[in-house]
């Protein structure tokens, strides 16, 4: 079977210059190429609401919004473009047609402020949005901080995540433009289970390929996307030239997202039918993820509080820029100046410890060059129980905000999350998905500084999904055998050098 070179970007197409960006010349080159067409206008929201911000037994009534917001509009510095991986020219809207339709390729390249959220897609929404702000008071009593917790939720969805935010506009736009079928990749499998929840819903086949190791982990996420229509695959898998050539290599690997991203985009590249379909790093789908922290400034001005730091687990950064991309305008604006932390996994840490480079987005390199923090496309990041965060890099539109000094990150062991979750979950009573459980580590640690200084700041942290199907991993730590897994600089420099080594 021939390579297929296909491209997609999680990337801005919009660029300004900097000293860290491409050439003017290729700038010039992808400026103004295309724009949506409508204009500009302010947030709006929806005169309905169903669900609560809560703060214990007081309720306080929000509405969905019905604009997303685009970021990328008040950044002072663009980021920079996807490239080519041949060319190294900035990719352009009809490289990206095999793969998605053309509204999603519109919002990828947009550079307005907010973008209209289609009425069907706010229709579906209803079923779980708003989705409620909760103080942690009972968390505050046992840390006996001064410190105020509060945490919006997300698990409330059909798919128990944060991840049908996306999935629904996704499939939406696919239905509109007639696609038949569309693919896609999955680690802990929240991301598919979205996917195929909203396939059913619009009436469209959904196939996924889901990282092996969580394949393993997590029986019940692949019957949740089974049981809404999708086919299920372990990855990587005999049925693509990637995934076999993967496993040609190491017949017992534990697979990866960058691994899975290959077979399905090789699969979508093949098909007239069928799109591709993504779960986070891309700007599209953390625009749609915006949802959450326009909700949750809506909920905080109710209650009348401001937060003075927010925390959010990364992977690709979805959840992560969904909470915090508003309040990100709301501090540039000058209205408020939370500090904003990003918490990943020692064992896969792409901000703290990878490169700020331009590297492919997948294993096996079909992709466009993306600039973002990568730990190298053939890092391998070893099983831990956070499948949704084994991730070679990050979202390019959120390591751009690293580097402009807007956020900041750390990285913490599975064991210390674990031990949070264990915590949240006896004084909170909700059980949380792996990949929160680094948030909420990081927000009991800064609720017990404040217990050191008596500081009584408001902590705001994002709560993304339930763990409901993620029990086998409470149990390894319940019976004392979750090990934290030890960050292999050998293994990163190795990957590293397969990092193409080009000017950026």
């Amino acid at each position: 079977m021939a390579t297929h070179c296909v491209n997609f970007s999680a990337s801005s197409f919009h660029t300004k210059p900097s000293s860290s960006g491409p050439s003017s010349n290729v700038e010039k080159k992808w400026l103004g190429f295309i724009t949506l067409d409508r204009k500009p206008r302010n947030l709006m929201l929806s005169k309905g609401c169903r669900a609560r911000a809560a703060l214990n037994a007081d309720t306080v009534p929000v509405e969905i919004p019905r604009q997303w917001y685009n970021l990328i509009a008040d950044l002072p510095i663009k980021p920079p473009p996807p490239l080519h991986p041949k060319t190294f020219e900035p990719v352009k809207p009809e490289d990206l047609s095999p793969l998605f339709p053309d509204e999603l390729i519109k919002q990828e390249a947009s550079g307005e402020r907010y973008i209209d959220i289609p009425e069907e897609v706010r229709e579906i929404y209803k079923l779980w949005r708003p989705t409620p702000l909760i103080r942690a008071k009972r968390l505050e009593k046992l840390l006996d901080t001064p410190a105020r917790i509060y945490y919006k939720y997300e698990g409330g969805s059909p798919a128990g995540s944060h991840k049908p935010n996306t999935a629904v506009p996704q499939v939406y736009y696919n239905a509109k433009q007639g696609i038949k079928k569309v693919v896609t990749e999955t680690g802990a499998g929240q991301w598919g289970c979205s996917l195929a929840f909203a396939s059913s819903l619009f009436g469209l086949d959904c196939e996924v390929w889901q990282v092996r190791a969580s394949y393993d982990q997590k029986p019940y996420r692949k019957l949740m996307m089974q049981t809404w229509g999708a086919k299920v695959h372990p990855s990587p898998s005999n049925i693509t030239e990637s995934g076999r050539k993967i496993l040609l290599m190491d017949p017992s690997t534990p697979g990866s997202l960058g691994i899975a991203i290959s077979e399905a985009v090789e699969v979508a590249a093949m098909n007239a039918d069928t799109k591709y379909c993504l779960g986070s790093v891309l700007n599209h789908v953390l625009l749609h993820q915006t949802v959450i922290g326009e909700e949750c400034l809506k909920q905080m001005e109710a209650i009348g509080e401001t937060p003075d730091l927010i925390i959010g687990c990364t992977g690709g950064g979805s959840n992560f820029a969904g909470l915090s991309f508003p309040f990100i305008r709301e501090k540039l604006n000058g209205k408020m100046s939370p500090l904003i932390r990003a918490v990943e996994p020692s064992a896969c840490p792409s901000l703290t410890q990878g490169v700020y480079r331009y590297d492919y987005g997948d294993t096996a390199g079909m992709t466009p060059l993306m600039k973002m923090h990568t730990l190298g496309h053939d890092f391998i990041p070893d099983p831990i129980h956070a499948g949704g965060l084994r991730y070679h890099g990050m979202a390019p539109l959120i390591s751009h905000v690293y580097e402009l000094g807007f956020m900041e990150a750390l990285a913490i062991p599975q064991t210390e999350c674990f031990r949070g979750a264990i915590q949240f979950a006896r004084s909170e009573g909700l059980i949380p998905a792996p990949e929160p459980t680094h948030a909420i580590a990081a927000t009991i640690r800064e609720a017990l500084k404040c217990k050191e200084t008596g500081e009584a700041k408001v902590i705001l942290t994002a709560m993304c999904g339930h763990g409901h199907f993620d029990l086998p991993a409470y149990d390894n730590y319940l019976q004392g055998n979750l090990v934290d897994l030890s960050f292999d600089d050998e293994k990163l420099q190795a990957a590293l050098s397969s990092v193409p080594n080009m000017r950026s």
